[in-house]
């Protein structure tokens, strides 16, 4: 399906939805102060007094930050607007991540398609240096046209991946059922813009078109409402006194909206992907989803 009809017949389902949702309205920080720029020289480039922030991609590198600070639990959000056009094999990111051997990981991925075609929303949990925990979905707008909110929510209880404030997957602490959960190592957010055409579009059978480049990702209102880590010790200092994500699930409405997408717009579940786990799903698929 072309990307403007897949856009098209996906308005008219959510239009309902859309209006009972609450849109995040960040109360944003400067680039400035809240990150680093990484990798890719001149290519990242923060904007408009510390406002804004582009990532570019061209045949020679990408590029990419990090945040200044690290967080145990928190709210994550970042506007973003997608490459435009003819974005196959670009990977587009924002996403959480520990350090070293064992690392936790939480991950938005935005994954490129030939002009015409949708984004896939990739988004995978790492813990203690173990994923396969992928999800991916489309979207029901188009990404590049204009700027859309996207939320990592990490407690202790679960961690909830959003999109304009609407639920697109949960995934729950099931230590209790032996397995792994980030909950005790400090992250960082990451985002970055990067060549994955061996694997990113369709499989790897569309490669990035360099005549394109540069090809440029652009970001906005950055909000941490997290526990912030101390650089020289393990306290941490919340950012925000409002810690409404420190317990955050879904409601009756949020659960609704969830199986909305899941419904309608995922693509992959690795809990479905009984090829891949022959000898029995992960032990958390068998759980509830939404929890």
């Amino acid at each position: 399906m072309a990307q403007s009809d897949y856009y098209s017949n996906s308005k008219a389902s959510t239009i309902v939805l859309a209006i009972s949702c609450l849109i995040v309205a960040a109360s944003a920080g400067s680039f400035y102060d809240e990150m680093d720029l990484t990798f890719g020289g001149e290519r990242a480039k923060i904007l408009n007094g510390g406002q804004d922030l582009s990532l570019s991609l061209d045949q020679y590198s990408g590029s990419g930050f990090q945040s200044k600070n690290e967080y145990l639990f928190g709210r994550f959000d970042m506007q973003l607007k997608l490459v435009p056009g003819n974005s196959a094999g670009t990977v587009t990111t924002f996403y959480l991540s520990s350090q070293g051997a064992g690392h936790d990981e939480i991950d938005f991925e935005f994954l490129g398609n030939s002009t015409g075609n949708p984004y896939t929303i990739h988004t995978n949990v790492y813990s203690q240096g173990k994923g396969d925990k992928e999800q991916q979905f489309h979207l029901w707008f188009d990404p590049t046209a204009a700027f859309h909110t996207y939320t990592i929510v990490w407690n202790a209880q679960r961690i909830i991946f959003l999109i304009d404030n609407i639920p697109v997957r949960v995934f729950s602490n099931h230590e209790a059922a032996g397995v792994p959960f980030p909950k005790s190592q400090p992250m960082r957010v990451y985002a970055s813009l990067w060549n994955a055409d061996d694997w990113a579009t369709q499989g790897g059978r569309v490669k990035t078109d360099w005549t394109k480049a540069p090809y440029t990702a652009s970001y906005r209102k950055f909000n941490a409402n997290a526990n912030k880590v101390s650089p020289n010790s393990k306290s941490t200092s919340s950012e925000n006194e409002n810690q409404e994500w420190s317990t955050q699930g879904l409601d009756a409405a949020g659960r609704n909206r969830i199986r909305w997408v899941q419904n309608k717009h995922m693509i992959y579940n690795y809990c479905n992907d009984y090829s891949r786990f022959p000898s029995g799903l992960p032990v958390e698929c068998t759980r509830s989803r939404f929890l």
